[in-house]
Parts: C-alpha cells; sequence; structure tokens
C-alpha cells in the first residue's frame, strides 16, 4: 500500500479593508499560537466541515469570532496554496477580502492594529501577497462598480463619498466624471431632509446607499476618470 499521505492544511484568511483618515488600512492581529507567534497576520483560521457550509461561511465565521466584526461586504479573493506556505505543511488558504467602515471596527482590543497599506509590515505566511491581491481586486473594482461605498458609514455627502474613492484608488478622480457615475450606478438615495452639519463649508446633501445594494454591487461599462 502507498504511504498515507500527511493531511493537507485547510484555512482561510480575511484582508480586511477599511478607511482612517483618509488613509487605506488593512486590519492585521497579533497570532497567539505558533508558528509565528507574536506576529502580525492576517486574521485566519481553519475551515470548520461539520459546521460551515462554504468557505465564505467559514470566513465570516473566522471574522466573527478574531474581531467581533460582521462586515457589510465579503467576497471570497483567491486560493493560495502550496507546500512552502505554511512551516506546519501543505496547505490551502481560501482568501477573502472585507470592506469595513471605521465606526464598526472594536474600540479596544490590544491584539488588533491597523496598517496603511502604502507601509505594512513584515507578514508571516503569504499574507503580503494576499493582501496585494486584495487591493488589486479592490481598485479594479472601484473603478466601474459601487463597492468602495461600503467604507462609508449610514450617510454621508458625494464629496466625501468621492473622497472614499479616490482614498482607495490612490489618485485623484474627475468631479463630473465621478457625478455622472453615481447616477449611472443608481445605488445611491437621498435621506429626505438631511444635510451635512459643520465645517467650513455651507451644508450639503446627505445620502445613503439603498436597501438592494447593501450586500450586492451596482456596476457600469465604463470607468471612472482620473483627473487630468
Amino acid at each position: 500500500m502507498p504511504p498515507r499521505a500527511d493531511p493537507i492544511i485547510c484555512t482561510v484568511d480575511v484582508v480586511l479593508l477599511t478607511l482612517r483618515g483618509d488613509q487605506l488600512q488593512v486590519l492585521l492581529q497579533q497570532r497567539e499560537q505558533a508558528p509565528f507567534e507574536g506576529r502580525l497576520a492576517l486574521p485566519g483560521g481553519y475551515i470548520h466541515a461539520q459546521a460551515d457550509q462554504d468557505a465564505w461561511e467559514a470566513a465570516a465565521r473566522v471574522l466573527r469570532e478574531k474581531t467581533g466584526i460582521d462586515s457589510p461586504y465579503l467576497e471570497q479573493l483567491a486560493t493560495f496554496s502550496g507546500p512552502g506556505r505554511d512551516p506546519r505543511g501543505w496547505s490551502v488558504s481560501i482568501a477573502h477580502y472585507a470592506l469595513v467602515p471605521d465606526s464598526l471596527l472594536p474600540a479596544t482590543d490590544a491584539r488588533l492594529r491597523l496598517w496603511p497599506v502604502v507601509r505594512l509590515p513584515a507578514l508571516p505566511f503569504d499574507h503580503r501577497s494576499i493582501v496585494d491581491a486584495a487591493l488589486s481586486r479592490v481598485r479594479s473594482k472601484s473603478h466601474y462598480s459601487s463597492l468602495p461605498v461600503h467604507l462609508c458609514g449610514e450617510s454621508f455627502t458625494l464629496p466625501q463619498l468621492q473622497g472614499v474613492y479616490e482614498a482607495v484608488l490612490g489618485e485623484a478622480v474627475n468631479k463630473v466624471s465621478f457625478r455622472r457615475k453615481m447616477e449611472e450606478l443608481g445605488m445611491l438615495e437621498p435621506i429626505e431632509g438631511a444635510l451635512s452639519q459643520g465645517g467650513a463649508h455651507r451644508p450639503a446633501q446627505l445620502w445613503r446607499l439603498r436597501r438592494e445594494y447593501r450586500r450586492e454591487l451596482s456596476t457600469i461599462d465604463r470607468g471612472l476618470a482620473v483627473r487630468g
């Protein structure tokens, strides 16, 4: 008989992105066990075959258990696998990414740290490759979809939403193009009688995401134009 093969390690990892100030940041968690005990890494964990109906449900459970967060947007990203990514043996990780408003993050948790995506620390496993893949996916989708709105709170002005798009894309967006694309996407509705308060500018209309788009994307064929 052939020798018994070692079991394959099967996990999920989540790239949780948020905006703090005008910087796109990723949530990292200090590992409590070997390997890489004490190092910052992506929230992740084993798939529970008896409880999880699919990989998405496993990712949502792991994110909830590790961070206390139910993400308003969670999507499967890609599969990362091989014999060299985990010192414990041949492993496969079904990676996901989540977009979460800063207001939903835990106020105090010593294990959790936010890091700007432009200056991440060295990460264990292949977590840097997973983060890079998530950033590429999010930025690509942001050109033609409603994806960045999931980083906003319950209400926002159009200039605030444009700022979110620009923070995600890492470049300025043409205002006329942006307003036209928001109209084409049809994902927003004005909050009747609600205006922004405070600040140096005059009050502006507050908007919110339509209910039918709370966990779904709206898309358009043409991408946003960058500011010339």
